[in-house]
């Protein structure tokens, strides 16, 4: 009988559950992983943005330079206001049609962000759209691009997250594209150098 007491007995102190002590310290570890997990989300922010805006850029880039491949004309690439890319095609014999105008994603906009150099393709940064003295940008049916002369020219698209501090050092992003053979890369900026994409 002794025996059967205790069976009953361990049984009840099993269902009893939780005490308020291990509820709250239970609680308290949740809460610091939370805490923990929104700052590291918000320090990544800037970077999932700068990565969002310069895979758009490499996009429209790809695209208008496989237009003009695949349409057998030449399309126009130009970085408009301070965050949109137009893709244009000249029709033959003569006018234009405007093919698409892509907006950036997350704020992001074309721009220099301070102390950080240029790419190592070393294609110039003394602006945002740093491509020499070209007027226009254009795909060429061979893939190359070319000035309005028909020249190959190269050159960089920096983008930066506008404020101040490490979000926009974190943001900053750039594409460069070698006109002769229509090569693009993307280069994201690490705090000390850029890194390949």
């Amino acid at each position: 009988m002794v025996t059967g007491m205790k069976k009953q007995v361990r049984l009840f102190r099993s269902e009893r559950g939780y005490t308020t002590l291990e509820l709250l310290v239970t609680v308290g570890i949740m809460g610091t992983i939370a805490a923990m997990a929104a700052v590291q989300i918000g320090l990544a922010r800037p970077a999932f943005k700068g990565d969002g805006a310069m895979r758009q850029v490499v996009a429209q880039m790809n695209i208008a330079r496989e237009l003009a491949i695949t349409q057998r004309r030449f399309v126009q690439i130009a970085f408009t206001v301070d965050n949109q890319v137009r893709l244009t095609r000249e029709n033959v014999p003569n006018g234009t049609t405007v093919i698409q105008t892509v907006p950036l994603e997350g704020g992001i906009r074309f721009g220099l962000t301070p102390g950080v150099p240029d790419t190592p393709d070393n294609f110039g940064n003394a602006a945002a759209i740093s491509f020499g003295a070209a007027a226009l940008m254009r795909f060429t049916t061979e893939g190359q691009l070319v000035d309005q002369a028909g020249a190959p020219i190269s050159g960089s698209v920096f983008l930066n997250w506008p404020g101040t501090g490490q979000g926009q050092e974190r943001a900053a992003r750039a594409v460069t594209i070698l006109g002769a053979t229509g090569r693009i890369r993307g280069y994201r900026w690490d705090g000390r150098n850029w890194k390949r994409i």
